[in-house]
């Protein structure tokens, strides 16, 4: 049985908070990171075999038209999408930009909740939340809170589970 049909008085729906807008920053960087090491190893391949293969100049070229529309388009798209909120019942996410999830998690069903920090999230001030549930389907992510909203949310979450009688299996 999922989650959101454990309990019919919960309902998939938009959440109501956006993520913070550092997130943006955030996304921008590492994307520009990865496309960066993208384009620079198939550069020093082309730049350094006598006889490099014709589709890797092509895929170069590629690569040098699609990540300067992916950093633009991505970070924004993702900002739209990502949302979550917590309520005395439950926990709504929705997250991706091309492949889009909408998650729900009664609180009764919360067994942990953990904050995550990369170096990059810690630079832009921002962390996640991680709440583990009895679900197959996974953990639900909350990404691109700022530190101090996430500490302040996992508070939260930990008060408000103690709260609720239940087993979390």
């Amino acid at each position: 049985m999922s989650e959101h049909t454990t309990n019919t008085a919960l309902r998939l729906r938009p959440p109501a908070h956006r993520v913070s807008r550092r997130a943006i920053g955030y996304w921008t960087t590492t994307g520009a990171i990865l496309w960066i090491l993208l384009i620079g190893l198939q550069t020093v391949i082309v730049v350094t075999s006598d006889d490099p293969p014709s589709f890797l100049r092509v895929t170069l070229v590629i690569s040098c038209v699609l990540c300067p529309l992916h950093l633009v388009v991505m970070p924004q798209w993702r900002y739209r999408v990502h949302r979550w909120e917590v309520t005395d019942e439950a926990v709504y996410t929705q997250s991706g930009w091309l492949k889009q999830q909408w998650r729900i998690a009664p609180v009764s069903r919360i067994q942990t909740v953990d904050i995550e920090r990369d170096p990059f999230e810690q630079l832009f001030g921002l962390a996640k939340i991680t709440v583990t549930t009895a679900s197959a389907a996974g953990p639900l992510r909350i990404t691109g809170l700022t530190h101090d909203r996430a500490l302040a949310l996992a508070d939260e979450l930990t008060k408000t589970t103690q709260a609720v009688r239940g087993d979390a299996t």
